[in-house]
């Protein structure tokens, strides 16, 4: 005989287990959330103190710096003066030089003044009253829109004398005293590069000749001592600049050029039929078709 069993069912319990999952998860995940976020920013602390460590591997207090002037050809007679984009890139391509030479970081003035010649447009502004320094000013352009130091320290490692770090080494100079800093006017670079009491200097303070830079480069007519060629810093413009050009040469298409040098260094000895033989024998070198452009 069949039976029954009327004794009421329990209800299920509710699932306490459930609660706890649920609670887990979302403890969980925002463990996760808050963990990721900090793998994100540890990372980004992490690649900025990589590139901070880059830089100053690259410039640091480590390496040694040479000083020639706050201006291109300053101390000297061109002070007060302003010459030629050539004149000054010849004087600044040997400061460069001289920089590889000692193996020293090269500090270069932040600013170059360009020449009335060179502005004939009114481009930059000229004014007429204010200080010297203000009119030098406002005549001159910032180094790094006129050059791509980045490129150039690929070569002879530069830093700007307005620069964060130009001041670092001043204030550290300074503390150093006599060990760290010398002015060197009149020494010899090779005794700069051997002599350990002035290769082992943080910076030297190298005035240069008062008559222009470049003629601390003395053998600069010797083409075996050159050791930037002359077409290195127009080859190190600014990438604004490097645009323009490619434009305006695209614009031109085939073309040929000469830059003629001052007239001391084409003079003839005997009669300008020479001087009118020479510029024969340019030409007929030079297709018809092409533009031709006398400087």
């Amino acid at each position: 005989m069949a039976t029954h069993n009327n004794r009421p069912l329990k209800p299920k319990p509710r699932s306490k287990s459930r609660i706890l999952i649920l609670s887990v998860s979302a403890a969980t995940i925002a463990f996760l959330c808050i963990l990721s976020s900090s793998i994100s920013s540890a990372k980004k602390l992490v690649r900025v103190a990589a590139s901070e460590k880059s830089y100053y591997k690259d410039h640091n207090l480590e390496k040694k710096y040479i000083y020639w002037g706050k201006k291109i050809d300053c101390p000297g007679k061109h002070c007060d003066s302003c010459e030629g984009l050539g004149h000054q890139e010849s004087s600044l391509r040997c400061a460069l030089e001289e920089a590889m030479f000692l193996q020293r970081t090269f500090v270069m003035p932040s600013r170059m003044c360009i020449n009335p010649i060179h502005n004939k447009k009114g481009i930059l502004h000229q004014s007429v009253n204010g200080s010297f320094e203000e009119r030098w000013e406002a005549s001159s352009c910032s180094m790094d829109s006129l050059y791509d130091l980045e490129l150039i320290s690929k070569t002879v490692p530069v830093i700007l004398d307005n620069s964060k770090m130009w001041y670092r080494v001043l204030s550290t100079s300074m503390k150093l005293g006599t060990r760290g800093v010398a002015h060197v006017e009149g020494i010899d670079r090779v005794n700069l590069k051997e002599d350990a009491r002035y290769s082992n200097l943080l910076m030297i303070n190298r005035t240069a000749s008062p008559l222009s830079w470049f003629m601390e480069c003395k053998d600069r007519k010797n083409h075996s001592a050159v050791a930037l060629p002359y077409s290195f810093l127009p080859a190190m413009a600014a990438k604004k600049l490097r645009d323009a050009a490619e434009q305006i040469k695209d614009l031109l298409g085939e073309y040929d050029a000469i830059h003629v040098r001052r007239g001391d260094k084409i003079k003839t000895e005997k009669t300008d039929l020479e001087l009118l033989e020479a510029f024969t024998l340019i030409w007929t070198g030079i297709p018809t078709q092409n533009l031709f452009f006398i400087e």
